[in-house]
């Protein structure tokens, strides 16, 4: 044994490899901060192989058929093996705080810093199973497990700094004896992406596996498998079976609704164009509800459009669910209160707690049975980006609802595209909900090829149906066509911004409830702050909503602001008119009916969608003088095209030049519009492909470039290498810029002899942060991340306080994850303070950012103003 050697080392000494009973995979740290040995690491891999084998058992048999072959669960166990190596002992074994000298003597020669040249331990592993030709694939799996790819090209298996060939040894040997204690041998992997979505099993067991159940090297780990399954919130949802659509939600299905619910009544890909308003949510809804009592779907992913979408969705989805879970289910209380409560209540394992990359809702929401999230965080399941794969294992089997998606989504498209043919891989069902869709864009959606419409347009509204039954490889659609909606007339004219804030004020003084729509956060405030100043004199109220408040303060303005908007708020629509100004997220998701709008001009399909807020409500009671009417702020088109960025401003940052031109084309000269009817019209006039010269060549060449970038992007496979991307840095739309998370604090004061910090909140609570969260109680310890988490925003990365120093917030690092160097990830969050003013300041009262002064107000939001030359900064 290694404790009973005498060695003597010599410059021409090879020290022999520790032996497998040496060779630790964790640590673990007690209430008082001493790090002692955690499990070794034939016991943690085991354990993590025992975790994938119970998850694919809890998994249906159609899925595991298609998915999860027999012996994945010794792919996901042989994760670690590359723990076994000199580089990753010496530092597991120099964090202990009774350090074995006898050990660190045999691994004296070797840096543990080294690791991150070649990714880590599971750098190691991949090298490793690669000497073994364990099958395709499988390496790349193995090392991949931390989220991103490994860098092996000076590598090999028995590199010197791998520990050579008697440490490889170890590492087959390992290899052999978990093939014997799972009983299992490594299986075929026909293709890249089974490969994700078995790295995404892998991963995801190896985080559960480190959980808090299997801290103790001593415990009995075999019992505890279960649990931690149900922890994790893996656990069959319980349906009430047979309950009608009215039942559901309260009213009688209209003819498009029950046509799509027809339609999808088995897997498939399902396109559903229909205008706004005409309930397109339930009937997706309704649509998986159907798929899960006849247990062909695992549960419900619903992908919104963008980060700046209402957490009000989450409401109606909740209600929903209300509706078809059973009491008992697991998952039923906590999706009912809030996003939140999933946090505190599923513990995820070790990269799933606080201060882990996986703790937020944003993410973790992926992997629960059901939720409600950004398309985004779906697009990143077929893009190389960190984790991408976690995110395709939390697809497979569901049904995945695209919400609100657009023709002008043409950047984002080619992802799109990659998503729903992987998505058809993954046996889910996929339904596309959609007011705005070119012919074009809808056969693209459906893997068809294009083709130019030689004879009238499509049918509107439609619904598009691929069943997998009928049509395994997605070749075929069927046209199903919708009983027509009688038109209505919206009038539209086109004015300067000063005529419209006098008009505004005029027509909320008659009592008219109106919505402004900007299309930068900046404008916004500004024209709310104009309109405010005059408003409260004139006994109206006047509100603002946007994307840049803390989790806390959009809530309840949300909260607010849709009750006068809602279709509830008769009562309070009477009581005064109102102005509410916003961005995008007035123009989705929010069920707010107003009686006039002005907009600023914005693709046809957003302008669109704006319309969609008026006058939503048949039954709302609405003032005699109002009038169904929108106003539109645009420049002229001629100048436009020759100066879009000066004519559109920061318009022109937010949407593709390209683009407002051709959408201000087809609207500049329009003084109504009849809708639903004249919906595809607009879109066919806006998108489709003409030639173009001069100045719009130029803007159209700019789009597709733009298009190009995008592809390269959009990687299907661990095999197609390439370097994994940071999130932070993974583009995914047109106009966007990398962003940062920044939590907001009145003050902050550390008690170090109490190890831990009293944080002040922007609402005055004082909060005791435990600098040791790992010491607390699980659910304690992810209370108090969360409500940190409700002080958060996020905001473009220029526009954040300046990064400080890691040391400087380490004490928020279990709380809060704080990127990884080793991973090429900058420390990704940002404190400030806000003083009683609202100025926002750095942790040392000083400047906060170079380049722009940044103030914070519960009713304004996050404000940013240039120190010098003011530009558009949105």
């Amino acid at each position: 044994m290694l404790g009973r050697q005498r060695l003597k080392l010599s410059d021409s000494f090879t020290p022999p490899p520790l032996p497998l009973d040496k060779c630790l995979a964790k640590s673990r740290k007690t209430d008082e901060g001493t790090v002692l040995p955690g499990r070794l690491v034939l016991s943690h891999c085991q354990i993590v192989g025992e975790v994938a084998r119970a998850m694919m058992g809890r998994m249906p048999d159609w899925l595991r058929a298609e998915l999860f072959p027999d012996g994945a669960e010794l792919i996901a166990a042989a994760h670690d093996i590359g723990k076994v190596s000199p580089t990753f002992q010496k530092k597991i074994y120099s964090a202990l705080s009774r350090q074995d000298v006898l050990v660190l003597a045999l691994l004296k020669a070797h840096n543990a810093e080294a690791e991150k040249l070649w990714g880590g331990h599971g750098g190691v592993s991949q090298a490793a199973a690669e000497a073994q030709n364990i099958g395709k694939y499988i390496p790349e799996v193995l090392g991949q497990h931390h989220g991103f790819s490994p860098n092996l090209v000076a590598y090999q298996s028995a590199s010197e700094v791998f520990g050579g060939e008697p440490w490889q040894a170890q590492r087959i040997e390992l290899l052999a004896q978990l093939k014997q204690v799972l009983n299992a041998d490594f299986p075929i992997v026909k293709d890249a992406l089974q490969a994700r979505v078995l790295a995404g099993l892998t991963t995801v067991s190896d985080w559960i596996g480190s959980g808090s159940l299997f801290e103790d090297p001593e415990g009995d780990w075999r019992t505890k498998i279960g649990q931690a399954l149900d922890a994790a919130g893996f656990i069959q949802p319980q349906l009430k079976y047979g309950s009608s659509f009215f039942e559901v939600f309260g009213f009688e299905p209209k003819a498009a609704q029950t046509r799509l619910i027809e339609a999808a009544s088995q897997p498939g890909v399902y396109v559903l164009e229909a205008p706004m308003g005409l309930g397109k949510t339930e009937a997706a809804l309704y649509a998986a509800y159907q798929l899960l009592q006849k247990k062909r779907a695992t549960g419900i992913y619903f992908a919104l459009p963008t980060q700046l979408t209402s957490d009000k969705i989450h409401e109606r989805v909740n209600a929903f669910l209300d509706r078809i879970l059973e009491d008992g289910s697991p998952h039923k209380q906590a999706l009912l209160i809030h996003g939140n409560a999933w946090l505190k209540q599923f513990e995820m394992g070790e990269e799933g707690n606080p201060g882990g990359a996986w703790f937020a809702q944003a993410k973790r929401g992926i992997l629960a049975p059901f939720a409600v999230g950004t398309i985004d965080q779906a697009l990143m399941a077929v893009m190389n980006v960190k984790h991408g794969f976690v995110r395709t294992f939390g697809l497979a089997g569901k049904v995945v609802i695209l919400d609100e998606v657009h023709s002008y989504d043409s950047f984002t498209g080619t992802i799109l595209d990659a998503l729903v043919k992987a998505l058809r891989q993954l046996r889910c069902t996929v339904i596309i909900l959609s007011a705005t869709l070119t012919q074009e864009r809808r056969a693209k959606l459906l893997g068809r090829a294009p083709q130019k419409a030689a004879g009238p347009l499509s049918a509107y509204p439609l619904i598009t149906a691929q069943p997998y039954d009928r049509d395994p490889a997605g070749s075929d659609a069927m046209e199903i066509p919708v009983e027509r909606i009688p038109d209505v007339l919206v009038a539209i004219a086109h004015h300067l911004e000063t005529d419209a804030i006098e008009e505004v004020l005029c027509r909320a003084e008659e009592g008219q409830q109106v919505l402004w729509i900007e299309n930068t956060v900046k404008e916004a405030q500004d024209l709310y702050r104009k309109l405010a100043a005059r408003a409260s004199g004139m006994g109206m109220a006047c509100g603002l909503l946007h994307s840049h408040y803390t989790k806390a303060d959009r809530t309840a303005s949300e909260d607010a602001w849709v009750t006068c908007f809602g279709k509830g708020g008769s009562e309070s629509r009477a009581l005064q008119g109102r102005i509410l100004v916003g961005t995008q997220v007035l123009e989705q998701s929010l069920d707010i009916d107003a009686d006039f709008l002005v907009t600023r001009i914005a693709p046809t399909d957003m302008l669109l969608q704006r319309l969609g807020r008026l006058w939503r409500h048949a039954e709302t009671s609405r003032p005699l003088a109002a009038r169904r009417e929108a106003w539109i702020l645009s420049p002229g088109l001629a100048t436009a095209i020759v100066s879009p960025e000066l004519a559109f401003g920061a318009t022109a940052k937010i949407y593709a030049p390209y683009v407002l031109c051709r959408s201000l084309a087809v609207w500049q000269g329009m003084t109504h519009v009849r809708l639903p009817g004249q919906i595809r019209e607009l879109i066919e006039a806006t998108y489709d492909a003409q030639d173009e010269s001069e100045h719009m060549a130029k803007h159209l060449h700019q789009v597709e470039a733009m298009r190009t970038r995008l592809e390269r992007l959009a990687l299907h496979g661990l095999s197609e290498g390439g370097t994994t991307q940071p999130e932070e840095k993974a583009q995914t739309r047109h106009s966007e810029v990398e962003s940062a998370e920044v939590l907001l604090i009145r003050a902050y004061r550390h008690d170090l002899g109490k190890q831990g910090t009293w944080v002040t909140l922007l609402d005055n609570e004082r909060l005791w942060v435990p600098h040791n969260g790992r010491s607390l109680k699980r659910k304690q310890w992810r209370e108090i991340s969360a409500a940190l988490m409700q002080n958060t925003l996020k905001v473009a990365d220029y526009l954040a306080p300046d990064t400080v120093s890691k040391t400087r917030i380490n004490w928020l690092g279990d709380y809060f994850y704080l990127g990884k160097p080793e991973y090429e990830e900058s420390v990704l969050l940002r404190v400030a303070l806000v003083d009683e003013s609202g100025a926002v300041t750095s942790l040392d009262n000083g400047a906060v950012n170079d380049s722009y002064r940044i103030s914070y107000d519960p009713s304004v939001g996050y404000q940013t103003t240039k120190k010098k030359e003011q530009k558009y900064d949105d």
